[in-house]
């Protein structure tokens, strides 16, 4: 009867040390997925900052008089580089995508701008990221709402409070409003 009592003891705690292990696994994995999920929001960001300034070169050259919203765009694209946090990246890049959306709407002013292969190309390109952007964000987001959900979540709370595992933020930005359904006009 004691071997019984000893056999059922030792089962039980070697379930606890297993489910430990398993949700310390879990947690490490979410956490590694979400950071690598940022990785991919950050190469395509670097991506969208590295069309911009020939973007800008390429509509100087036809409307070289447009320059406050050269200066516009160059000042957001500097903010969102140099934000510091998700809450400061976030704002920064919305901020950058309104200014860009003002650059194209002054390349509506200039028909020869339009017409032009290279400015077709680049705004393809940046079209090309921007939905590459919003896929590697909802990508992150769905990551980190894991995380999140497992961090908060009974039993697994306890091992995450006991290793230290921290809430991460979502990367939440304004969606384009060239995204939005056209309205029908007849």
């Amino acid at each position: 009867m004691a071997s019984y009592i000893s056999y059922t003891i030792i089962s039980i705690v070697v379930l606890i040390v297993l489910w430990f292990i398993i949700d310390y696994n879990g947690l490490v994995k979410l956490k590694n997925r979400s950071k690598e999920a940022w990785s991919d929001i950050d190469v395509q960001l670097k991506r969208r900052y590295n069309l911009i300034p020939n973007l800008i070169e390429t509509v100087k050259g036809y409307a070289a008089h447009e320059k406050e919203v050269f200066e516009k765009v160059t000042q957001a694209r500097s903010m969102a580089m140099s934000a510091k946090n998700m809450e400061e990246r976030a704002n920064a890049e919305n901020m950058l995508t309104n200014t860009l959306k003002s650059l194209f709407a002054v390349s509506e002013n200039y028909p020869d701008l339009k017409a032009s292969q290279n400015f077709l190309e680049l705004q393809n390109e940046l079209r090309d990221t921007e939905d590459k952007i919003q896929a590697a964000r909802r990508f992150y987001n769905a990551n980190v709402r894991d995380l999140n959900i497992k961090i908060e979540a009974f039993p697994s709370n306890i091992v995450a409070r006991m290793f230290n595992f921290k809430k991460m933020e979502l990367f939440e930005l304004e969606e384009p409003a060239d995204r939005e359904v056209p309205k029908a006009k007849f």
